[in-house]
């Protein structure tokens, strides 16, 4: 009896010292909801005051998702981002014509993306990062915990740019809070 108290003991103890070194980054990034369309895939998680993304597609180009748009992509928070050499390369910017989106430092913005990985694995391009419910920059649209969010979501054809047009796209009516979407 006193064996297997001390095997239990070990064994709680090694589990114990094992949660304790995991970062807490990698703790951050058990999405809550996920939307599985025929090439893309949209992950998220809310944990105050962050919106937790992660956006994987078939394509070795861009991939993409944007907020509240009023008109097509116009008024509409997007990040974008692709892999180049292990490298994630990424932009935060905002919708200023309905066919047409500009950098938000290009417009006296900020770039409010954090928390920035990703990879290119075979034809697949994942990102994952996190960005502000309500960043307070006049270059981003506030996204609402509650209710129905449009969310945009597109992929380039394989180029590792932000200049090539999308390959896929399109607009959901997503509540961010449990997931439901048409």
């Amino acid at each position: 009896m006193k064996r297997i108290f001390c095997k239990l003991g070990t064994v709680i103890t090694i589990l114990f010292i094992s949660f304790c070194i995991i970062p807490a980054s990698a703790i951050s990034m058990d999405y809550d909801h996920e939307i599985k369309l025929e090439n893309m895939t949209f992950s998220w998680k809310i944990q105050e005051p962050l919106l937790y993304v992660k956006l994987t597609a078939a394509t070795t180009g861009w991939v993409g998702i944007g907020f509240n748009p009023s008109t097509k992509m116009q008024d509409a928070n997007f990040v974008l981002g692709y892999v180049k050499n292990g490298t994630v390369f990424l932009t935060d910017a905002f919708g200023v014509r309905p066919k047409e989106h500009l950098d938000d430092t290009a417009m006296n913005g900020q770039n409010n993306v954090a928390n920035v990985s990703g990879s290119e694995q075979g034809e697949f391009t994942t990102i994952e990062f996190s960005l502000p419910l309500d960043s307070g920059d006049a270059a981003d649209r506030k996204i609402n915990r509650e209710g129905v969010t449009t969310v945009l979501l597109a992929f380039g054809k394989g180029q590792d740019n932000f200049q090539s047009r999308h390959r896929f796209r399109t607009s959901l009516q997503v509540d961010l809070s449990n997931g439901k979407y048409h």
